[in-house]
């Protein structure tokens, strides 16, 4: 881009770089630019800053803002979450700052302008909850992350069991489990009773785990 003087001042302001890329056209780099959502921001962000605060040192353009607003985005993108906790931070004292203010002109309107008064009410809760919706953001960020993981053992005959990351306790030990090589399912491992059996004398229904069926005698004779 050329330079370009200003009218007010006769100074030269600075002009963003756009590099175009091996074998692309003017046209094809400068549209890149203007979608690419840092040079999009940085034009905003020299706007504010030109309205709050005039003319700075080095006189920054939206190149530079850019830059600024790359650097930050990589950063949050890499897990730091110092920029969006400083940024939550603050803007929930900006609204906390707004609700007061509000309420203030909402209680000095009061008594003789009514509409008035329900207006700025409005406005104030309106920041009030916003405020409020900031700070559960701002707690959830710091909130450590549960995971659950389950893992699938199949044991012998496909049978499937499935094991959440918190082992079971048995007997209220308050200790977990050791793990012995084997796939086997939480909780108590004893035996259980057998079914009842009509038989008072006899044995329990047998299960599948259980003894085989007793041998049969030889049909044939000598």
């Amino acid at each position: 881009m050329t330079k370009s003087k200003s009218k007010q001042t006769g100074t030269t302001s600075k002009g963003a770089v756009v590099e175009c890329k091996p074998g692309e056209s003017e046209g094809r780099s400068m549209a890149g630019a203007m979608v690419d959502p840092f040079f999009r921001h940085g034009v905003v962000a020299k706007g504010l800053a030109d309205k709050m605060a005039g003319k700075l040192p080095g006189e920054p353009d939206f190149g530079d803002y850019g830059e600024s607003l790359k650097a930050k985005a990589n950063a949050a993108a890499n897990g730091e979450l110092k920029m969006a906790s400083e940024l939550l931070t603050v803007q929930a004292f900006s609204l906390d700052a707004m609700f007061t203010e509000l309420s203030r002109r909402a209680t000095l309107n009061f008594g003789d302008y009514p509409q008035a008064a329900d207006r700025y009410a409005r406005l104030a809760f309106k920041a009030q909850g916003n405020c409020r919706a900031v700070l559960e953001a701002l707690a959830k960020l710091h909130q450590p992350r549960e995971q659950t993981v389950r893992h699938v053992h199949v044991n012998e005959g496909g049978q499937a069991v499935i094991a959440d990351e918190f082992h079971h306790h048995t007997g209220g030990s308050g200790e977990n489990e050791k793990f012995d090589g084997q796939s086997h399912t939480a909780g108590s491992t004893g035996a259980s009773p057998a079914l009842p059996c009509p038989d008072p004398f006899g044995n329990g229904v047998p299960i599948a785990s259980g003894a085989g069926q007793a041998a049969m005698q030889d049909a044939r004779r000598d």
